[in-house]
């Protein structure tokens, strides 16, 4: 008996240790908006979760509809416990002076992830913040955000010819797609530690408008013809946290590319200091069933069998995964 209580105390101690190992990483989708097939923070999460399942040392958390909350005598408050030894997180949702992350008590709690080498990572909308609401953080954390009227967020077939060598781009080949390609990034000063991961050309015709708000067109975005232009990017903090935006992920169809959908993925494992495949991380395809799955309830035309599940309460965590 004794001996038998010694081998499952070992089996235990060692099962704990390997799940004390895991990474842990918290992606929170934003709430409803847009039209149906844009802006499907919801869907789109929970597809790229999926295919992070039984990643070696990875645990993920998605939070849905907007940042963790519960109920606390009567009133909705914040539920941070999820942050706790997150050791990445990555926000796909709107942005702006609304950004669901901006307040200063949300900040506050970024920050101090940050301060202890979590790694933060932005998708689409969730990269623009305001300057002074936000923008020294986005530029600390991940090296750059859109920035209203100076950047600019036409829709247009990005054409992306090469790629850099870097953990993240392991299995990516070039690719194409069209989508609300952000560019002309409020970087920080000299772009200072910041590798560009998306580069594509605008042509003269995308520079020259309209852009989807404001419709534009930009002097300085004109002047700029013939140029190239960053819509992904990454940084490696002195904290020892790493960073990411990527402007794409307007249409939710685009994470049916094989390439982009990778580059999302490795993006996430790099993100939690996890080691990127050589050829990437595996990424089943997704089939137009798939892609139909999970989309948010929107006031036009959205199919029954696509809606969420109404019991999903706001700032609802889904199940972690492995």
């Amino acid at each position: 008996m004794k001996l038998r209580s010694f081998l499952i105390a070992a089996l235990t101690l060692g099962t704990s240790l390997l799940h004390a190992a895991d990474r842990k990483l918290v992606m929170i989708a934003g709430p409803v908006s847009h039209p149906p097939l844009m802006h499907e923070f919801r869907a789109g999460s929970m597809l790229l979760q999926k295919r992070l399942e039984g990643f070696p040392g990875l645990k993920t958390v998605l939070i849905t509809n907007g940042w963790p909350t519960k109920i606390v005598e009567g009133k909705r408050v914040d539920d941070n416990s999820v942050f706790e030894g997150a050791d990445a997180v990555f926000i796909y949702s709107d942005g702006g002076a609304n950004h669901l992350a901006v307040r200063p008590e949300r900040l506050a709690v970024l920050g101090a992830l940050a301060k202890k080498g979590a790694g933060i990572g932005m998708a689409h909308y969730a990269v623009e913040v305001l300057a002074d609401k936000g923008g020294a953080e986005w530029k600390e954390w991940i090296g750059g955000h859109y920035e209203t009227a100076f950047s600019c967020n036409p829709i247009w077939d990005a054409d992306y010819k090469e790629l850099p060598v870097h953990p993240v781009t392991r299995g990516v080949k070039p690719f194409r797609t069209k989508d609300e390609w952000y560019f002309n990034m409020r970087f920080r000063d000299g772009k200072a530690g910041v590798k560009d991961l998306l580069v594509a050309t605008p042509s003269d015709a995308v520079r020259d408008g309209p852009y989807v708000s404001p419709k534009g067109p930009y002097a300085h975005i004109q002047a700029a013809k013939g140029r190239a232009e960053t819509t992904m990017w990454a940084v490696e903090r002195p904290d020892g946290g790493r960073g990411f935006g990527f402007t794409g992920g307007h249409f939710h169809k685009n994470w049916q590319n094989d390439d982009q959908r990778r580059l999302i993925l490795n993006s996430l494992v790099w993100l939690a200091k996890l080691e990127v495949p050589k050829g990437g991380v595996d990424s089943a395809p997704v089939d137009d069933v798939e892609i139909m799955q999970n989309l948010d309830e929107k006031k036009i035309n959205v199919p029954k069998a696509a809606a969420p599940k109404k019991e999903e309460a706001k700032g609802a965590a889904a199940p972690a995964t492995k």
